[in-house]
């Protein structure tokens, strides 16, 4: 029960700002009222930053904002701020970059001390509750004392480096018209290589995390360049991810990263944003090698969403905690005494499967489920026909879910974040392709339904609906994400509703969010409340930059509409970053995969018959990239179905490149030999 008053943040709809509620420090949510309150009282304003399934962010907590001693200097000497990084990217892209300007390695919890206008002077990640104490006591003092000119002047100048353009910051050069090459993709590649395990997957550093972005642009650069290098390097990661810790052998979906390099030990919160994303990676991984394996995780990870992810009316949770009862991976992990008591006499057989150990292969004495080999080796070395061996993992991992069902589970943050949710539709909609499957259609149709019902007003978008309330205005990466799944959307059930969602959702961004002095979009709509920087979201991380993804949306909507200002923009928006592409790769894959696109352009294909479902789908085992497909069982208004009447009895398949088509085939096999 909690031991002090409620503050301010009981009134909040986010887990993580309503998990510090009952802290004794005088928190305010970000807004107006803090901000007022810092500039009335010449107080210097602390911000914390974390988020809901963050491990670092409880400790510091229990540490340190549950501390009455600690709670009363945080009090005295500063306007103190709770920020949920997942509700406000907007807060925490200006103050991490402004750690990063400090010379300080950037994450969650993040600690940023503001003068009372909100300009950064110092900062900080997670801090031990002495240090802790030790820098409000010094920066208290100097605030209000004779240092706070110096202070001010630090501010002054960090602000002035937040305020920089990527594009200026980076010495991007812009390139010419056109000028994309072989050579110069070749060279993208090479750079892209120099940073790969060519052992373990993933690139060679840990933590690894699963960045998503990279492997899918080498399954595009192998589609556009037939190099097998980049498909064995995705399939190695791929393969090495999926037997590894980082991913839930017992129940399917992925941590958030691994803290080794070989994958095992997971910081062990599962993210919306990371499994979106991931099912399409594996899906269309599937799709061009057909690997057993890569069905297998998409199958279970969409259950796992399914079943601890959902809404009751369709949208999408946004993670589970790392803890449970106190302890990182607790809900997960098991002691040798455990295991014999779960499984009986199949132990020995199944610790082998799993790797585990009686010393444990994690810390105190616990195990980490993951794999090693394929099942046909394990089957061959253990004299196991292989149906035998699915029905023993099968019966293990109920077994294993009937354990943990008796444990404390981890938390929920059940906000629903709109630019997630399109990721994990865009996830759906991959599978969908890859598979075939009608319950991934349902959940992506029944999750669009609820973008539109509950995070859609008008032309706009929300950024974050929690207890039958949406708030936040959308920035561009809710836009950019759901431009796209719409697309994918559309792509996969020809209703030509979503398309036109899509484009009015592009033309909003258009409005409020483009800056035509540089050719790419601001993050915030012009209409947002103003921090102290308007920033560009340039660079692929853990999720690919908004410009990168509304440039490829760009490419698709506009040869979907006949648009070519929109095909054109795209590629201004790749020629202001494409040296940088060329020469830090690592950092700017999806903006690789539009390279790769503009270099090697795909075909529109349009389906026109009674029996264009059954043939998109058809089509749509196959790994089509750069592909835009259009269809109905009638003529149609969009472009690519203009002038393409349906003949009775008949289906039409038209592959056309810039809208120069061959002459129509009536079967999804002579499709596939016009599209080789």
């Amino acid at each position: 029960m909690p031991t002090h008053a409620p503050n301010r943040l009981a009134h909040e709809t986010s887990p993580y700002l309503l998990q510090h509620a009952y802290n004794p420090v005088d928190w305010y949510a970000w807004g107006p009222e803090a901000l007022a309150r810092a500039q009335a009282e010449q107080k210097p304003i602390l911000v914390s930053i974390g988020y809901a399934a963050c491990h670092w962010c409880h400790v510091m907590e229990r540490e340190s904002f549950e501390n009455e001693a600690v709670a009363a200097v945080m009090n005295t000497h500063f306007v103190c701020i709770k920020v949920d990084r997942e509700e406000r990217p907007d807060v925490d892209q200006v103050y991490m970059e402004a750690l990063h300007a400090m010379g300080v390695q950037g994450g969650w919890p993040l600690n940023v001390f503001l003068t009372a206008d909100a300009r950064p002077f110092y900062g900080g990640t997670y801090f031990p509750r002495a240090n802790w104490m030790q820098l409000l006591a010094n920066i208290g003092e100097a605030y209000a004392g004779e240092h706070r000119a110096e202070l001010e002047q630090s501010a002054a100048r960090f602000v002035e480096v937040i305020g920089a353009s990527e594009l200026e910051k980076y010495g991007a050069t812009v390139a010419t018209a056109g000028g994309v090459s072989d050579e110069e993709f070749k060279l993208l590649l090479y750079h892209l290589g120099l940073n790969f395990d060519r052992e373990r997957g993933g690139t060679n550093r840990a933590p690894k995390f699963p960045m998503p972005s990279i492997w899918r642009f080498l399954l595009r650069a192998h589609a556009v360049t037939g190099s097998q290098g980049a498909l064995d390097q995705a399939v190695l990661t791929l393969r090495e991810m999926a037997w590894g810790g980082i991913y839930d052998q017992a129940h399917g979906g992925f941590a958030r990263y691994s803290v080794d390099g070989d994958w095992l030990a997971p910081h062990f919160e599962k993210m919306l944003y990371d499994n979106g994303q991931l099912v399409s990676l594996y899906s269309e991984a599937f799709q061009v090698t057909a690997e057993p394996l890569f069905r297998d995780v998409v199958y279970d990870t969409v259950e796992f969403v399914r079943l601890e992810l959902t809404s009751e009316d369709g949208g999408f949770y946004s993670s589970l905690d790392a803890d449970s009862e106190g302890e990182e991976g607790r809900f997960y992990v098991f002691t040798h005494d455990e295991l014999r008591e779960i499984m009986g006499p199949e132990e020995p057989l199944f610790s082998e499967y799993y790797n585990c150990t009686a010393e444990g292969n994690w810390e105190h004495g616990r195990n980490i489920l993951h794999r090693r080999e394929p099942d046909a080796d394990f089957a061959v070395h253990h004299h196991l026909a292989p149906e035998a061996l699915a029905a023993l993992v099968a019966g293990w991992k109920q077994k294993i879910m009937a354990a943990r069902a008796g444990r404390v589970r981890p938390g929920l943050d059940d906000k629903i974040l709109t630019g997630w949710n399109a990721l994990m539709l865009q996830g759906l909609t991959d599978a969908y392709r890859a598979f075939g499957e009608p319950e991934f259609l349902a959940m992506a149709e029944r999750n669009a339904n609820f973008i539109e019902q509950h995070l859609r007003q008008g032309p706009r978008l929300w950024r974050t609906f929690k207890a039958g309330t949406a708030h936040i205005s959308g920035f561009l990466e809710d836009y950019a994400l759901v431009i796209q799944a719409y697309l994918s959307l559309y792509e996969v059930t020809f209703a030509e509703r979503w398309l036109r969602e899509a484009e009015a959702l592009t033309q909003y961004a258009l409005d409020q969010f483009f800056d035509p002095a540089e050719t790419q979009f601001f993050y915030t709509d012009s209409s947002a409340e103003p921090l102290i920087a308007r920033k560009k979201e340039l660079f692929d991380n853990v999720i690919p930059a908004s410009n990168s993804v509304m440039a490829h949306n760009l490419r698709r909507l506009g040869r979907h509409l006949g648009r070519a200002d929109y095909v054109d923009l795209a590629a201004a928006m790749l020629a202001q970053v494409q040296a940088l592409v060329v020469k830090e790769p690592q950092h700017l894959t999806n903006w690789a995969a539009l390279y790769a696109a503009q270099l090697h352009p795909g075909p529109e294909i349009a389906i026109v018959g009674h029996e264009a479902d059954a043939f998109r789908a058809g089509l749509n085992r196959q790994f089509l990239f750069d592909t835009v497909v259009a269809g109905g069982t009638k003529m149609g208004a969009l472009p690519l179905l203009q002038h393409r009447p349906a003949r009775p009895g008949h289906t039409d398949i038209y592959v056309c490149r810039n809208y120069t088509c061959l002459a129509p085939v009536q079967s999804v096999a002579a499709a596939q030999a016009a599209l080789k």
